[in-house]
């Protein structure tokens, strides 16, 4: 369905900002009225409401694999245990990698989106939008080496993979938080931005121990008892991280309904051969 994106001025006379003339504006010239659509076809709010369902069943869907079939303890296990021995290491692999690519999609489309609404009402320095676009894509690859090289197996890249992901992930959601509060009051209200901020601080927070008590353990086996030597680390590390990881999906959650308000299309252009 074509669309194009109207946005106000500030300093029109129009009205106030807290209104929706002042939020990007969709103009629709489908057969269809906006009001019969579904929900999650308007724009591209699917992109965020699939990463977040999706990422969210690899987590808990692995762990319930491997706690059935009793390959981990029931008190958090690190996410990649749930994940370390077959059949629950294919699915793991399989699920985390079409997250992988679902969460860049979704970042991308989110910094073609603030480059377009950038246009029109500035505020944001193109150099964070780049910045944050360049950690989307470093978390990326990050999960997807978590993904390829189960922890047992290729300690060394899987630990790599995963300090990207979370190193890189954590640096995204805090400047994305920054330029939804630069871009205030387009987009978004001060209230999803200060939901974000939360959701930033959180993971930021979480992120220490996560990788702290990580390197000072420094050990893969997949069953803890509380007597074992660096128990308290091991769950700390192991905590935090679920908390880093169900911070990012909470995150990508406050995008579903911005995602509402716009679309891309793909311009193809034929090259004549002389």
């Amino acid at each position: 369905m074509p669309e194009r994106a109207v946005a106000s001025k500030p300093g029109s006379a129009e009205p106030p900002a807290d209104q929706a003339l002042q939020r990007l504006e969709l103009i629709s010239a489908g057969p269809f009225p906006h009001s019969t659509m579904l929900w999650f076809l308007e724009g591209l709010c699917i992109w965020p409401t699939f990463l977040v369902i999706w990422s969210s069943s690899t987590f808990i869907v692995n762990y319930l694999i491997a706690l059935l079939r009793r390959d981990v303890d029931v008190v958090f296990p690190y996410i990649s245990d749930t994940g370390a021995s077959p059949p629950e290491s294919c699915i793991f692999g399989l699920m985390s990698t079409i997250t992988a690519f679902a969460g860049f999609a979704t970042m991308f489309a989110r910094y073609k989106y603030v480059q377009k609404l950038n246009e029109k009402t500035g505020g944001v320095k193109p150099a964070l939008n780049k910045a944050a676009l360049f950690f989307a894509t470093t978390s990326c690859v990050g999960m997807c080496f978590v993904a390829t090289f189960q922890e047992t197996a290729v300690t060394r890249v899987h630990d790599v993979g995963a300090l990207v992901f979370f190193v890189s992930g954590v640096v995204y959601i805090i400047l994305q938080t920054i330029i939804s509060y630069q871009l205030y009051p387009f987009g978004t209200s001060k209230g999803v931005c200060h939901i974000r901020a939360l959701f930033a601080g959180v993971a930021f927070l979480a992120a220490f121990p996560t990788i702290i008590c990580a390197f000072i353990v420094k050990s893969t086996k997949l069953h803890w008892n509380p007597e074992d030597k660096d128990y308290t680390l091991h769950l700390a590390s192991a905590v935090s991280e679920w908390i880093v990881a169900f911070s990012f999906v909470f995150f990508f959650f406050t995008y579903i309904r911005e995602f509402k308000q716009f679309s891309l299309k793909v311009n193809v252009e034929l090259q004549e051969f002389t």
